[in-house]
């Protein structure tokens, strides 16, 4: 009866701090190839669209199942926003709930899991993931994530093949909702090692049984041989599709040495995030090669230090699990095949703050049960904590209720965003509001040295809203840089 009381205070909970986003708006970047421009989505759930969502690459992913469940918000909602943002809160819900219920399941600790759990359901960083309806690929193979974790968890308690069966089934669900989780072989390793201490001999220092007899690591990852395969199939689909959608940057777009330093400082912000979660914001700018040195030699050596001592802790077998946890998941989306012109986004951190989470909440509440602190003690500062991530949850939803007031608080907490300059434009100029609009065009396009084409078609705004002197500035330009003569043949035909 305790575990159903905490499963439905951790759903209101959710539920209450995130009801702010009911009243939030599509966001055109991303909202728009998803589900506003996109007729087969909004057709509902027919035969064509099945067909449409199993075939295409468009937003640059192979996710069908994504695809489906936005066809089946707008057969139910239409394009009301409300339906669309409520199906992904209720899916976070879920999941806090989900990994609650495996937590105390592997571990046996209430007290922790539910703590780990709230954490999850209320940190500010996971804002973007739900409060984003394009990012319901996020919260949906998340969903799946966590069901397969709990059925190898059955699994490797009492060895029933149709458990693995179902392992295999939950993984391939997730990855046609996003291939973020494609680390779950690498977790189930971890897991392997605690809370189920199928890997090596011996109880963990915090008493946790062991699920079965112990087993080498080679065999370990034998068992697992299905699952890195439909991991390694996933990933060959995945780079496809983003080299389709032209997603993919290039070498001599950024650098190698600018990715793996960007690897290494990304990776210490990201715990920068979980432990003081301000200036969240959708779109943090790719440094490219000009991150200080100091700064990258100092990441690396924060990284090196902290895994040196989780490993020398390994008696509390939960500090590696948590440490390799959030550094592996992280691995798709960290950086090294560089996507996008993002150095990182909030909504990666969705799976790998749980490693976090679980090796923060294991320590401090094992230390405090070694000083023989009162249950009261401890309960008092977790609620505090939760409470304070909760209200600080319950803001930032205010910063994605539009277009203008996301671009605009985005401009505000990073430096040099030409694509916040560019989508607060693009947002102003839908409402008329064309001097305002040009502005940031022209702030954005002093930052980012844009495509011929894309210059044209600003010159062609503003000779629309009777701006003729810059149009012809603009065009100018691109006859001065073009060696193109189809971008010379629109430029004269511009200015002709």
């Amino acid at each position: 009866m305790r575990v159903v009381i905490f499963c439905l205070l951790l759903v209101a909970a959710t539920l209450a701090f995130y009801n702010p986003v009911i009243h939030n708006r599509f966001i055109d970047f991303d909202d728009s190839p998803y589900i506003l421009k996109n007729s087969q989505v909004q057709s509902g759930l027919t035969w064509n669209t099945v067909k449409w969502s199993f075939t295409t690459f468009r937003a640059g992913y192979w996710h069908p199942l994504t695809w489906l469940s936005h066809a089946l918000d707008c057969q139910i909602f239409r394009l009301n926003p409300a339906g669309h943002h409520y199906t992904n809160l209720l899916l976070h819900a879920i999941n806090a709930v989900l990994l609650f219920l495996l937590l105390r399941q592997a571990t046996g600790f209430t007290w922790r899991s539910l703590v780990v759990a709230a954490l999850f359901a209320l940190h500010p960083v996971n804002v973007e993931s739900v409060a984003w309806a394009a990012e319901r690929k996020n919260v949906l193979s998340m969903l799946f994530f966590l069901l397969a974790l709990h059925a190898y968890d059955r699994y490797a308690r009492t060895g029933r093949r149709y458990l693995y069966l179902s392992v295999t089934i939950f993984f391939a669900l997730g990855l046609m909702a996003k291939p973020q989780i494609v680390t779950l072989p690498f977790v189930l390793l971890l897991w392997d090692y605690w809370p189920l201490q199928r890997m090596g001999a011996g109880p963990a220092a915090d008493g946790s049984p062991a699920a079965s007899t112990p087993r080498s690591f080679p065999s370990l990852v034998r068992e697992k041989l299905p699952l890195f395969v439909l991991a390694a199939a996933d990933s060959v689909v995945t780079v496809l599709a983003q080299s389709a959608g032209n997603a993919v940057r290039t070498a001599q777009e950024v650098s190698v040495s600018a990715r793996l330093e960007n690897v290494f400082v990304s990776y210490v912000r990201y715990i920068g995030k979980a432990f003081w979660p301000s200036r969240l914001a959708p779109m943090y700018p790719h440094p490219g090669n000009s991150l200080p040195g100091w700064q990258v030699a100092g990441a690396a050596a924060l990284l090196l230090l902290v895994s040196v001592l989780v490993l020398r802790w390994r008696d509390r077998r939960y500090l590696p699990v948590g440490w390799f946890w959030f550094l592996g998941t992280l691995v798709p989306m960290i950086g090294i095949i560089t996507v996008g012109e993002q150095a990182m986004a909030d909504r990666f951190a969705y799976i790998p703050f749980i490693g976090l989470f679980v090796a923060v909440v294991w320590t401090l509440d094992a230390v405090a049960s070694e000083h023989r602190i009162p249950s009261v003690w401890r309960a008092g500062p977790a609620v505090l904590v939760v409470l304070i991530l909760g209200c600080l949850t319950y803001r930032q939803l205010g910063y994605w209720r539009d277009d203008e007031t996301l671009w605009r608080y985005t401009l505000s907490v990073t430096d040099r965003n030409y694509m916040a300059h560019d989508n607060l434009a693009i947002a102003l100029a839908k409402e008329g509001r064309s001097d305002e609009a040009v502005f940031q065009f022209r702030a954005a396009e002093a930052l980012h040295k844009y495509p011929p084409i894309q210059i044209l078609a600003l010159a062609l705004y503003e000779l629309r809203v009777g701006h003729p002197e810059q149009a012809i500035e603009e065009c100018d330009s691109v006859l001065r840089a073009a060696d193109d003569p189809k971008v010379q043949a629109v430029a004269w035909s511009e200015l002709g």
